[in-house]
C-alpha cells in the first residue's frame, strides 16, 4: 500500500515541479503553493490574499510601462505642454525618486514599488518635452542630467537610511502640492489643456490598488498612506477632467491685417 501510494505521488510531484518553479516565490511562498496547488485548498484566504496582491502588483507594474504614454503623445501631438504645471511635474519627479530609493533601500519586492521606476522615466520625458516645446531645450537637457545625478546619489550606499525615509515621508506633501498646483492651473485657465484623461484615470486606479498591495506585501503604513493620498489627489484631477469636459485652450487672437 505504501509502495502504491509513493508510486502514485512521484509522477504528480514531478509534474508539479515546473509549475512550482513559475509560482514560487514570484507569486506564492512555498507554504501557499502546497496549500493551494498541491493540497487544492482553494479557499485558503491568507494565501489567496497573497496571490491577489502579487497579481495586482505585477499588473500595476506592467501597466505603468505605458501609463503616461497618452500624456506624452498629447504633448507631442500638440507640440505644446499648455495646461500642464511645470512645478507640479518637478515635484512629482522628486516624489518618484524618493519612492524608488525607499523601495530599494528596504529591499521590498519589485512588485510592490516597480511602477515608480517606469513612471519616473515617463515623467522625466514629459518634463523635457515641456521645456523643449516651451523654447528651453537647454534647460530640459540640464533637468534630465541633474535628475540622473540625484537619482544615482540616492541609490548609492552613501545616503543615510534616515534621509531615504524622510524623502518617502515627504512624498505626502509633495504629492498633495504637485496635484494642487495642477488643479489650480486647470481652475485658473478654465480647462485642463493637454492633461490626459487616460493617464489620470490609470494613476487614480493604480494608486487605489496599491493601498491594498502595500499593506499586504510590505506592511508599511507610510507606503500605504502615500498611495491613499495619491489616489485622493488624482481623484480631484479626474473630477476636473469630467467637469471641464469639452473645454479647450483658447487660441490667441490673430493680429489684424490692414
Amino acid at each position: 500500500m505504501a509502495l502504491a501510494g509513493s508510486a502514485g505521488a512521484c509522477p504528480g510531484g514531478s509534474a508539479m515541479e515546473p509549475l512550482r518553479g513559475w509560482l514560487v516565490p514570484a507569486l506564492l511562498p512555498e507554504r501557499c503553493f502546497e496549500e493551494l496547488v498541491l493540497g487544492l485548498q482553494l479557499l485558503h484566504v491568507p494565501c489567496l490574499r497573497i496571490l491577489l496582491s502579487k497579481v495586482l502588483g505585477y499588473g500595476i507594474v506592467a501597466g505603468s510601462v505605458m501609463v503616461k504614454l497618452p500624456q506624452v503623445l498629447r504633448v507631442l501631438g500638440a507640440r505644446s505642454g499648455a495646461g500642464l504645471s511645470v512645478p507640479g511635474v518637478l515635484l512629482e519627479l522628486l516624489a518618484l525618486a524618493g519612492s524608488v530609493a525607499y523601495g530599494c533601500s528596504r529591499a521590498f519586492p519589485f512588485s510592490a514599488w516597480g511602477e515608480a521606476l517606469f513612471l519616473l522615466l515617463q515623467t522625466m520625458t514629459l518634463g523635457f518635452l515641456m521645456q523643449h516645446f516651451g523654447g528651453h531645450t537647454g534647460r530640459g537637457v540640464l533637468l534630465v542630467a541633474g535628475y540622473w545625478v540625484l537619482l544615482g546619489a540616492l541609490l548609492s550606499p552613501t545616503p543615510p537610511p534616515g534621509l531615504i525615509t524622510f524623502l518617502q515621508a515627504a512624498n505626502l506633501p509633495i504629492i498633495i502640492l504637485s496635484r494642487l498646483l495642477q488643479a489650480a492651473t486647470n481652475y485658473r485657465q478654465g480647462h485642463t489643456g493637454q492633461l490626459s484623461g487616460v493617464t489620470t484615470t490609470l494613476l487614480f486606479g493604480g494608486a487605489l490598488a496599491r493601498v491594498f498591495t502595500s499593506l499586504q506585501e510590505t506592511g508599511d503604513p507610510l507606503l500605504a498612506l502615500t498611495f491613499a493620498t495619491s489616489a485622493a489627489c488624482n481623484g480631484l484631477l479626474l473630477g476636473q477632467l469630467l467637469y471641464y469636459r469639452g473645454g479647450t485652450p483658447k487660441s490667441p487672437p490673430h493680429p489684424k491685417v490692414d
